[in-house]
């Protein structure tokens, strides 16, 4: 097995099945401004070590003392590894001469006889095309560095600011043994105080393994909805799909919902874009409800300036923090703005309620359609077959007035009436009331 170097980002390490190649050629490469320069440095301090210290080498693309100065504002740099030798920074660009690629050989190999570095990162490595007298002599120095390096038992990582067209062209490609690309891909990743924050694609295969469903049901915390759903709520560890335009009450069913999980002991996270906590506090003392010091957790974001993937680990965590047994997102249109993307939205709600059902945890997801009246579709990414009960709530209009009507539309393996019940809210919340007659 190939040994890895950690980044000391967990999720990284994921993508990269536990680090970078050891005592190999690692080529990071995007775009200027990508974080290029902040990675490396992270993989230096994560993993430099008295014994076999981390080498950082600029070259021609940034002054060392910018390095330095814009690296001290990470929480990954730490001053004693450089005071204490740990870590040692040296700027290649002093050592050019008239001899050009040959200074350099020269001096990379004198660090390595000296310093005995057990990771060295280049930064930047295209800017040695700059002094090459052609591409021959490019291709002699970079075999000549492949083999000190390689005689040297080190772990080289090599910066460079390349897009993937220009690698088809590039021959520092040819050489590395792993690349890594700063720029739109896979992966979305953020660049913070603590260094590269990064989010792994949510896209799990079909996971066709059994596993066990419960029989158990999990109460609305509407008693007439119970009922109408024959043996008492949705089932447990399931996901539920409520749906209906706006202000017809589809987060209060959300609510009610969670705070009937608080008082049984199953902890609860509403995920909003809608609304913020002081917002959602007011809403739920509305209807005599309290979020403070309660089990109902509030995940409230905007959909501005947000990764899905990012947004879901953060969901992800929470569940784990608070041990939550039941999730309700508010709302699904929201997911999808955020996720810009039909396809890759599809991917995030199959992978998110596969985990969750595998896990016995109960979902609800809210969506806002557009019809006042007489529905015709749910949603247009068809994310129904997802959800083991569908309940719609939409308007009816009985005159000058309009009245609130409720129907489960689908609840897999159990029975139920699937009749149009008016309800009102009042500030008991949910109020279930007489069968209603429909008529185009």
């Amino acid at each position: 097995m190939i040994e890895r170097l950690p980044s000391g980002n967990a999720r990284l390490d994921e993508i990269l099945n536990g680090g970078l190649l050891k005592n190999a050629i690692n080529l990071i490469v995007g775009v200027p401004g990508s974080g290029k320069t902040i990675l490396s440095q992270q993989f230096a301090f994560r993993n430099a070590t008295a014994e076999q210290p981390a080498l950082y080498l600029s070259t021609l693309s940034e002054p060392l003392d910018k390095i330095l100065r814009f690296g001290e504002t990470l929480d990954v740099f730490d001053h004693e590894a450089v005071r204490e030798g740990r870590v040692i920074y040296e700027d290649l660009g002093q050592v050019l001469g008239d001899d050009g690629l040959d200074n350099i050989l020269t001096a990379i190999d004198g660090y390595l006889k000296d310093l005995r570095p057990g990771i060295v990162v280049i930064d930047s490595f295209r800017a040695f095309h700059a002094v090459a007298s052609d591409t021959t002599a490019f291709r002699r120095f970079l075999y000549g560095l492949t083999r000190l390096l390689s005689a040297s038992a080190t772990t080289a990582v090599w910066n460079a600011p390349y897009n993937r067209d220009q690698a088809l062209d590039a021959a520092e490609f040819a050489v590395a043994d792993s690349i890594i690309a700063l720029d739109v891909g896979e992966h979305a990743y953020r660049i913070t105080q603590a260094g590269f924050e990064v989010f792994p694609r949510l896209a799990d295969v079909y996971d066709g393994s059994g596993y066990e469903l419960s029989s158990e049901r999990s109460p609305t915390g509407i008693e007439a909805l119970d009922q109408v759903l024959g043996k008492g709520g949705y089932w447990s560890g399931a996901a539920t799909m409520v749906a209906g335009p706006s202000g017809i009450g589809k987060t209060l069913m959300g609510l009610h919902f969670l705070f009937r999980g608080a008082e049984m002991g199953e902890p609860g996270i509403l995920a909003t874009f809608q609304e913020n906590e002081t917002q959602l506090k007011r809403v739920a003392e509305s209807f005599g409800w309290k979020l403070d010091g309660s089990d109902v957790h509030i995940l409230s974001r905007s959909v501005v300036d947000i990764y899905i993937d990012e947004w879901v680990y953060q969901l992800l965590d929470l569940i784990e923090k608070t041990k939550a047994r039941r999730i309700v997102i508010d709302s699904l249109p929201d997911v999808m703005t955020a996720a810009a993307d039909p396809t890759r939205f599809r991917e995030w709600m199959f992978s998110l309620t596969q985990r969750l059902e595998r896990a016995g945890i109960s979902m609800m997801m809210i969506v806002e359609v557009p019809e006042l009246f007489q529905l015709r579709r749910i949603s247009e990414q068809g994310l129904s077959h997802l959800a083991a009960t569908v309940v719609l709530l939409q308007y009816v209009q009985e005159g000058p007035e309009l009245a609130r009507a409720l129907t489960v539309l689908k609840t897999r393996a159990m029975h139920h009436h699937p009749v149009v019940h008016r309800y009102e809210i009042t500030e008991k919340g949910f109020v279930l009331g007489d069968v209603l007659s429909l008529t185009r």
